[in-house]
């Protein structure tokens, strides 16, 4: 019986260290053989997002190559199409879920930060004879700008916005391969926005960036977004109409984020609590997701099955600013 874990939202640690998992991994299969090009996905809060995005992270990025021991035993081992692929893309993971300023200006330096970690991650680029001079010059801005190291510092929005897009085509030429983008939480800034005040000024800021992150993006092989809110079409996501978004009422990964009954039942008598099924669906069920009922929120699951009593784990997870 596996140890149950509380909080682990990377994937390599949660399968290294052999803590309860529920395989998700056919997400990856289902995802990748849709071909779009870029996929919205909100789901609630602690419905496993980016544990999923982690997961794709780890299967499909060359960083991981050669990491099949973290898939093994998994339903997207069974494939061998899907063995000889993992490990072979570049890969750019970003998270927005750490930029809660309550002001613009503050917010744009978060996302600045993210984007120069990003940066950090593929600073052996620099040792490359294939960087431009232009190309190095950005590394040093966004590291400049980020640490404050620069009496005046500044840095042009235009910048920002092909900054994703530019580090995209380095490893492009890098690797010959067009590279998968990942972007969790996208919509964490926009709910500080919204609740502080500076909406409109984030909105054209963050429309411009998507833009060129995930339309005007020849190096871009596709992409995932995640979040918990549909923000309009009208607003950040006007340009892109390669966006396929996958809601709460679509059928599609209807059952990958969040754990099925069939999925809640099996843990249970795993763990020595069969008993408690009909308790826990009086508990802990009651989402829908496309025509799948009775999917349960891992994180009140998880939660239970460690402390093995019943509390509305979930409730007080998050604020409520938007309600």
């Amino acid at each position: 019986m596996c140890k149950v874990s509380i909080g682990k939202q990377d994937y390599e640690s949660l399968i290294k260290s052999g803590c309860f998992y529920v395989d998700k991994t056919y997400f990856i299969k289902e995802w990748w053989e849709s071909q779009d090009d870029v996929t919205l996905i909100t789901r609630p809060r602690r419905f496993g997002k980016t544990l999923n995005m982690s997961m794709l992270e780890c299967f499909f990025s060359n960083k991981y190559a050669g990491r099949g021991d973290l898939f093994e035993g998994l339903s997207i081992w069974n494939d061998e199409k899907y063995r000889q692929l993992q490990g072979t893309y570049p890969v750019i993971f970003i998270s927005f879920a750490e930029i809660k300023a309550n002001n613009f200006k503050d917010t744009k330096n978060d996302m600045v930060s993210v984007i120069n970690d990003i940066y950090k991650q593929h600073s052996y680029l620099l040792e490359d004879d294939m960087l431009t001079d232009a190309e190095r010059n950005l590394f040093r801005q966004l590291d400049n700008y980020s640490n404050n190291t620069n009496v005046n510092k500044d840095i042009s929005n235009e910048t920002i916005y092909r900054a994703v897009k530019n580090l995209a085509a380095i490893l492009y030429r890098k690797f010959e391969k067009k590279v998968i983008i990942l972007l969790d939480e996208y919509d964490t800034p926009m709910q500080e926005a919204y609740v502080n005040g500076y909406w409109n000024e984030l909105v054209s800021f963050t429309r411009s960036f998507f833009n060129a992150t995930f339309k005007s993006n020849p190096y871009m092989e596709c992409a995932v977004m995640t979040g918990i809110t549909r923000v309009s079409k009208e607003s950040v996501f006007s340009d892109l109409n390669n966006l396929s978004v996958v809601t709460a009422t679509s059928e599609k990964y209807a059952s990958s984020f969040g754990f099925t009954q069939e999925e809640v039942t099996e843990a249970l008598e795993e763990y020595g609590m069969a008993e408690a099924k009909e308790a826990v669906r009086q508990w802990y069920n009651g989402f829908t997701f496309g025509t799948h009922r009775d999917m349960y929120n891992p994180w009140s699951i998880t939660n239970f099955l460690k402390e093995k009593r019943f509390l509305p784990y979930w409730a007080s997870t998050s604020s409520n600013g938007l309600a």
